[in-house]
């Protein structure tokens, strides 16, 4: 059998890491013949490949990003789409494919399984942790880890000159990345895009941090939005999926801070630092077992399923019911964190 590879979507930490568990199990234990595709779905609808085989993988366990590349193309967007992937399939004598991604990827490997009858397994990647049927993606763990280390060190220049620090973080449209890292980094408000925020409590939480004489850490998801108000959008462009580009409400949200209480403030953006080097440990323990069973699930012919993590347990799912919605943060959840808030 010669499978397929692809990664599509935006880079992540643990992507090289599953390639490398999917190669090796794959090679050793069935024998099999690996062909990545370049730069997600763009790669098969080009045919543009590269061999995969465990030489090429070799050493990629703490590699951040991704050796096939990647993109955001979604081949329904493209003419003749479809077609265009069977006749490279055929033509590279590619049996079935191994899809690692997140929502957009893997809706287009369910689509393609189910109603094309191309054969697909997903792996699901975000750092947003945003699949429902998963309770971890790969790459959570280390954008949670990179935006906690950066809210550490920005306390300390908060302290010092005693100013507001709002911390913008990814995330999309669930608060995830938000709430685990404004947590762990002792925030003094976490705002994030499942509970609309109020500017004024928000300038209340900041002002009671001032009075204890603290200078105040306020961590924003990026889809965050305030009441009575609209998502804070750079521009209105969007790209093959739909999804417009997310970021600058921290920026607003500073200055509303500024002109409301008189304290100066200043944004960070961490942006894509959160996606890029080398992923933690967990990451690549997770993503390792990923590929494992990811192969599994090709060896068993259990196309469109996808590999999850319940509990300490790999499971598989349908691909269809893996991207049918997204995960959100549960309210109680980020009630919990309002106990520190202010």
């Amino acid at each position: 059998m010669r499978v397929g590879v692809l990664t599509g979507g935006g880079d992540c930490p643990g992507l090289n890491a599953v390639m490398r568990a999917v190669v090796r199990k794959g090679v050793q234990n069935y024998g099999y013949e690996f062909t990545g595709f370049r730069d997600g779905w763009r790669g098969s609808l080009e045919g543009e490949t590269v061999r995969l085989d465990i030489p090429a993988v070799r050493g990629m366990l703490p590699r951040g990003g991704t050796i096939l590349g990647s993109s955001r193309t979604n081949p329904f967007k493209a003419e003749d789409g479809v077609r265009r992937i069977k006749e490279n399939l055929a033509k590279y004598e590619v049996d079935g494919l191994i899809a690692i991604g997140g929502e957009d990827t893997l809706g287009v490997a369910a689509r393609l399984t189910d109603e094309y009858g191309i054969r697909c397994v997903g792996v699901p990647k975000t750092i947003d942790n945003d699949l429902s049927a998963t309770d971890y993606t790969f790459g959570f763990n280390t954008a949670v880890t990179v935006a906690t280390e950066a809210i550490d060190r920005l306390h300390t220049t908060a302290e010092s000159h005693m100013r507001v620090l709002v911390v913008e973080v990814m995330g999309r449209h669930a608060g995830w990345i938000a709430l685990h890292s404004g947590l762990a980094g002792g925030a003094n408000c976490i705002l994030i895009p499942e509970q609309r925020f109020d500017v004024d409590q928000v300038c209340g939480w900041v002002t009671s941090r001032f009075k204890a004489s603290y200078a105040p850490i306020v961590v924003v998801a990026e889809g965050a939005m305030p009441k009575g108000g609209e998502m804070v959008l750079k521009d209105g462009s969007t790209d093959s999926f739909g999804h417009v580009r997310l970021s600058g409400v921290g920026e607003w949200l500073a200055k509303e801070i500024e002109s409301r209480t008189g304290k100066e403030a200043r944004t960070t953006v961490l942006g894509h630092i959160q996606r890029g080097g080398t992923p933690t440990p967990f990451d690549r323990w997770l993503a390792t077992r990923f590929g494992l069973h990811a192969i599994d699930a090709v060896r068993d012919e259990e196309w469109g399923s996808m590999v999850a993590l319940r509990g300490t347990d790999i499971v598989r799912v349908p691909l269809a019911k893996a991207t049918e919605k997204l995960k959100t943060v549960d309210p109680a959840l980020y009630e919990e964190a309002g106990v520190f808030f202010g």
